[in-house]
This record gives structure tokens, sequence and C-alpha cells, in this order.
């Protein structure tokens, strides 16, 4: 039986670039939402004129389509996974441009029938309707409020609630649907499906918890192995001696449509 420590030193060890998450297959493992958002993905590209993926990451599920529109384009902030997500998609000849996650979309008005995103930190409403083309699209899988609350609660003790914040035309990473729909109505855009589901986490061992917390950065602000050893430590020893520990992900399909 492996360690405390080389387990740890293993999921330190992972690197965290790119959305490829194949590392975990045996050490943890998530449901995933019924709706299918790749397949939804490849549904709608496919009938593209214009596509644009917010966030894309590095590309890895909008590489996955098997057909592209004539015009592709992705933005991303982490320059390691620029790099990762311009390989990616060279086959389709995209257009993958560094963009800060709260910045303004580096695209003329209306240059787009269709914008998607998968688990974008930071939603500009406003700068998805300016891209939009009238009656172009907006679909999109969010990361839904209390996400993996158990691992965080865990790692840091109950989480403080927060003041409710005035409808507005930017939403992040761990929003409500009703926040979502009054962000996207406020912008100019009709909500015309919004679905939500909590799904179940296993984490089997000390260093995929390790290599999640690394790598889904939102989880545990400011996450090190040093500064949540003792945690951690306490944590093997409930996975040696219970099993996995299990969490749940909280996911929001929404899709808006721009008004003309």
């Amino acid at each position: 039986m492996r360690t405390f420590e080389e387990l740890v030193e293993e999921g330190e060890a992972v690197p965290t670039a790119g959305w490829d998450f194949s590392w975990f297959a045996g050490r943890a493992s998530e449901q995933r939402p019924s709706w299918g958002y790749a397949g939804l993905l490849a549904e709608r590209m496919a009938k593209a004129a214009a596509g644009l993926d917010i966030q894309t990451g590095g590309g890895e599920v909008l590489a996955s389509i098997p057909v592209a529109p004539p015009v592709l384009a992705a933005t991303e902030s982490w320059p390691p996974n620029i790099a990762i997500a311009r390989r990616a998609l060279a086959k389709f000849d995209a257009n993958v441009v560094e963009v800060e996650d709260a910045s303004g979309l580096p695209f003329a008005r209306e240059s787009f029938d269709l914008v998607v995103s998968r688990h974008p930190v930071v939603t500009r409403w406003d700068e998805v309707r300016r891209v939009l083309r009238p009656d172009g699209v907006y679909l999109a899988q969010h990361v839904g409020s209390g996400s993996v609350r158990e691992l965080y609660e865990f790692m840091m003790g109950p989480r403080t609630p927060q003041p409710r914040p005035a409808p507005a035309a930017t939403t992040y990473a761990g929003t409500t649907p009703i926040a979502a729909v009054a962000a996207a109505e406020a912008a100019g855009l009709d909500v015309v499906d919004v679905r939500q589901e909590a799904l179940r986490m296993e984490f089997h061992d000390i260093a995929a918890v390790v290599h999640f917390l690394r790598k889904v950065i939102w989880t545990v602000p400011g996450f090190t192995v040093n500064a949540y050893c003792d945690r951690l430590a306490e944590l093997h020893s409930f996975i040696e001696r219970h099993g996995p520990f299990v969490a749940y992900s909280q996911r929001l399909l929404i899709e808006a449509r721009r008004r003309r």
C-alpha cells in the first residue's frame, strides 16, 4: 500500500494544463449530465456558419466535434492552455485568441451565429450578445452554485453565505440558474432552456484530491499541499478506512437567443 507522502507527491507532479481528465481514470469519477453537452455541441456546430468557444481550455471538447463551421474561433486566458488548444484545433484552422476571462471579446459585433462555453470562469453576457448575430444562440454548460461543496467544506470549513448581487451583465463560476437567467435577460438575451443537475463524484485516493484541487483552482482558492497538509492527511486516513470520499458537482445547461 502506498504511503500518504507518495500519493501526495504523485498528485503534485501531474501537469495541470488543459482540460484532459483522463489521468483520473480509476482514481476518481464523476457522473455526466443527462443532456450530453459534447453531443449538443457537435450537433449545433455542424449547422453553424460561424462559431465561437469562450474559455476553451485546451480545446479538448471543441476538438471532439466531427464537423466544424466554416468560421471557428476560440478564446482562452491561460498561456499553457493556449498552446495546447492551438494544436488541438489546428485541424479546423480555428483562430485561438488569448483573452482574459473577464475582458471584452476581440471580435466585431454580430460575428457569430453560435457562441458556446463549457465551464466558463466568467460569463460576460453583454459581450456574448454583442458578438451574436440576430437570432444567434449561446449554448453553455456552467458550474452551478455549491459545486463540490463537500470537499470545499472539509478543507476550509462551512462556506459563508454571500450577499446576493443585483442582476448584472456578468456571472461567475458557481452561479445559480436564477442569477444566470437574470443576467442573460438583462443583457438582451432570451433564455429558451435552463437545466440543473447534481452529479456524484468519488475520490478514491488522496493523489486524486491533490491533483483535482491543483487543476480546478476555484474549488479551494489558494490551495497548496503545505497549507492544507493536515486536512489532506485526515482525508487520506478516511479514504483508507472507509472508502471513497463523495462530493457532488453542480451543472447548469443554459441556452439563450439574441433578440432581434
